[in-house]
């Protein structure tokens, strides 16, 4: 009987559930999006966790121990462990990789990086909500700032700690295009073109007004991972982990399979 190394994944979109498995992080990826029928069609986001977590809300090592190779000598694909309130059992500490995964499989690998970024403030960013919470939000806070206040500073509209991402989007440019336009396109999907200009109008107008909900249902299924600007942080009040975006020229040279999947 092969042995196969066991992994802890926590996935984070389109599910947020912690699973144990015996797969690669690159084989964990293609089972959840071409290898399984129970897995619906679209993109996957999951991080692999240090084997060596225990928090108590978790039986671990209960299902690490049932994670074994099936009689055929084939690996035991997943062992779901939790599928509720992961994130925030979670400590960031514990994360290790992220993987973005295409709807056919591809998967790239992203390590976590201190966030050293200076914004410049009151400058409008389009946050889009990924777990637990699933909210499109624009917002004058920076990243940091919008972590913090989602995960400690607000209770109606806010999560113990959240994973978040920041779509491209040149709000003067849209503003403009839409002021002189009978018709224009919304630049993030399922949104609708008036809907966006209003809430960016309201947070130009009001300086006081730190964030505005353009939208409860996500944008992320239908939005292109060529729409993420910098990459994906995960907050939990002062403390932020950050995976940044490759470029497009190091994608394009290093992972131009992937990158080729990503339309």
């Amino acid at each position: 009987m092969p042995e196969y190394q066991k992994h802890l994944y926590m996935i984070v979109y389109p599910i947020n559930a912690l699973v144990a498995s015996q797969l690669a992080p690159e084989k964990f990826a293609e089972h959840y999006t071409i290898g399984s029928a129970k897995h619906f069609h679209g993109k996957v986001i999951f991080v692999e966790v240090d084997i060596n977590f225990r928090n108590p809300y978790f039986d671990i090592d209960k299902y690490l121990d049932l994670t074994v190779a099936h009689a055929d000598g084939t690996p035991k694909k997943t062992k779901f462990i939790s599928s509720y309130a992961v994130l925030e059992h979670i400590d960031l500490k514990a994360l290790q990789d992220l993987f973005l995964v295409t709807v056919n499989g591809k998967s790239l690998r992203v390590s976590a990086k201190p966030y050293t970024a200076v914004n410049e403030p009151g400058f409008i960013r389009m946050y889009q909500e990924i777990t637990p919470l699933g909210n499109l939000v624009a917002s004058t806070l920076d990243q940091r700032s919008f972590g913090k206040f989602i995960t400690s500073q607000t209770k109606s509209k806010g999560a113990p700690k959240i994973v978040f991402t920041q779509f491209e989007l040149s709000v003067d440019e849209y503003l403009a295009q839409h002021q002189s336009l009978d018709m224009v396109q919304s630049p993030i999907p399922d949104v609708h073109p008036a809907r966006l200009y209003n809430c960016l109008i309201e947070l130009k107008k009001n300086p006081d007004k730190r964030t505005k909900t353009v939208g409860l249902n996500s944008a992320f299924f239908e939005a292109s991972y060529r729409m993420i600007r910098h990459g994906f942080w995960f907050a939990a009040g002062d403390e932020l982990l950050f995976y940044p975006m490759p470029s497009v020229e190091v994608l394009e040279r290093d992972h131009y399979y992937w990158w080729k999947y990503t339309q």
